[in-house]
C-alpha cells in the first residue's frame, strides 16, 4: 500500500506539536482490520490531545490522534469483517494510546469495530462521532431511570458544544421540554432553532448559596462540571437525573449530600470510550433511527486535514460551535 496523509503528534524538546505527514501502513498501530478512513470529526479531548494542553492524554508519541473514525474495510483477519464493510471506530485507545482517526488509513482491533446502521452515512456517522454517541448513551441512560416526556423541563448545559447541541436535537426530536444554558449570548436563536423551548444565558443564572434552592429541573445534561454541575445539583426536582459528560468548567464537584438523601436526585457518570460493545451497538442504532438528530447538516461543517490545527484553536478559545467533521481524500 502506498503512502497516505496522516496527522502525527510529536514531543520534541518538551513541546508537543502536531504535523500533516507521508505515513506508511507498517508505521500504523496493529490491529486485524484495516480501513480506508472517509471521514473523522474533531472533540474537545482531540484539541487537548494534539497540542498537549490540560495534561497528558496521548500516553506515547509520536501518536496519530483523532478518535473517531469511518470507513470501507480494505483488509481484515477477523471473522466476521469482510473488505468493502463499511465500518465506525471510536473510544477505547484510538487516538490516545493507539493511531487515530486523522489518517486517510486506520489499522484498528476487529473488537473496536461497530457495523455501520442502516439509515447512516458515514459522514452523518462522524457528525455524530463520539460527541453523538456520548449523547445518545446519556439519553439512554436516563432513560432507564425513568426519564420520559412529560415530566418537567430538561436543562442542557454548555449548550452549544458538541455533545449538548446533539442532546438538544435528540431530545426534542423525542419530545422533551428543553431549556437551555449558554454563555454565547449570539447563539440564542440556533439553539432554538435546534429545538430548545427556552434559552437561558450562563450570565444571568443565579446560582444561589443554600444547599437546596427552588427545585426546577426533570433532567440534566452537562458538560460543564464545576460550579454549574454543583447548581444542577441544588435545583433539580425530586428524584431529578442528572447526566455527566463533560468537565469545560472544572473537575471539582463541591454540594452537599441534601440533594441526594432529601430529593432523591441521581448523579449518573456517561463514559463513552469503556462502553461495552452491546450496549454500544445499541446506541448506534438508536442514533440512525429514533435519535438521529434533524438538523445535523447544521450543527456538523466539513474541514480539510490541513484545517486541523486551526479547529483545535478555535475549541481550545470557546469559539466553536456544534461540530466539525473532517473529509479525508
Amino acid at each position: 500500500m502506498s503512502t497516505f496523509r496522516a496527522y502525527r503528534v510529536f514531543s520534541e524538546e518538551g513541546r508537543v506539536a502536531g504535523r500533516l505527514v507521508d505515513a506508511a501502513l507498517e508505521e500504523l498501530s496493529p490491529g486485524e482490520v484495516v480501513f480506508r478512513n472517509a471521514w473523522s470529526s474533531v472533540n474537545y479531548k482531540d484539541a487537548l490531545a494534539a497540542t498537549g494542553t490540560g495534561g497528558r492524554i496521548i500516553r506515547s508519541y509520536p501518536l496519530i490522534p483523532g478518535i473517531d473514525a469511518a470507513g470501507v474495510v480494505e483488509s481484515s483477519t477477523a471473522p466476521g469483517i469482510r473488505p468493502g464493510d463499511e465500518v465506525i471506530c471510536t473510544s477505547y485507545d484510538f487516538g490516545v494510546a493507539h493511531d487515530g482517526g486523522f489518517s486517510q488509513v486506520c489499522r484498528v482491533p476487529a473488537a473496536w469495530i461497530v457495523p455501520l446502521p442502516r439509515g447512516l452515512t458515514l459522514r452523518e456517522a462522524m457528525a455524530l462521532g463520539t460527541a453523538g454517541f456520548t449523547a445518545g448513551l446519556a439519553v439512554e441512560l436516563l432513560q432507564v431511570n425513568g426519564l420520559a416526556p412529560g415530566g418537567g423541563k430538561v436543562l442542557v448545559n454548555g449548550a452549544t458544544g458538541g455533545v449538548a447541541s446533539l442532546a438538544i436535537d435528540m431530545l426534542a426530536v423525542l419530545g422533551f421540554e428543553v431549556t437551555a444554558v449558554t454563555g454565547k449570548d449570539a447563539e440564542h436563536d440556533w439553539l432554538r432553532a435546534l429545538g430548545a423551548a427556552e434559552v437561558l444565558s450562563r450570565h444571568g443564572v443565579e446560582m444561589g448559596t443554600r444547599a437546596l434552592e427552588k427545585p426546577l429541573w426533570a433532567a440534566a445534561f452537562d458538560s460543564v462540571g464545576g460550579e454549574s454541575l454543583a447548581w444542577l445539583t441544588r435545583t433539580m426536582r425530586q428524584s431529578g437525573l442528572i447526566a455527566s459528560f463533560g468537565n469545560a468548567g472544572g473537575i471539582e464537584l463541591k454540594t452537599t449530600v441534601l440533594p441526594f438523601i432529601l430529593r432523591g436526585v441521581r448523579l449518573i457518570g456517561v463514559d463513552s470510550a469503556a462502553t461495552p460493545m452491546p450496549l454500544r451497538r445499541r446506541v448506534w442504532e438508536r442514533l440512525a433511527t429514533e435519535l438521529k438528530p434533524r438538523h445535523l447538516g447544521e450543527i456538523a461543517r466539513v474541514i480539510a486535514l490541513e484545517d486541523l490545527a486551526g479547529c483545535f484553536a478555535r475549541m481550545l478559545r470557546g469559539e466553536a460551535r456544534g461540530r466539525a467533521v473532517v473529509a479525508m481524500s
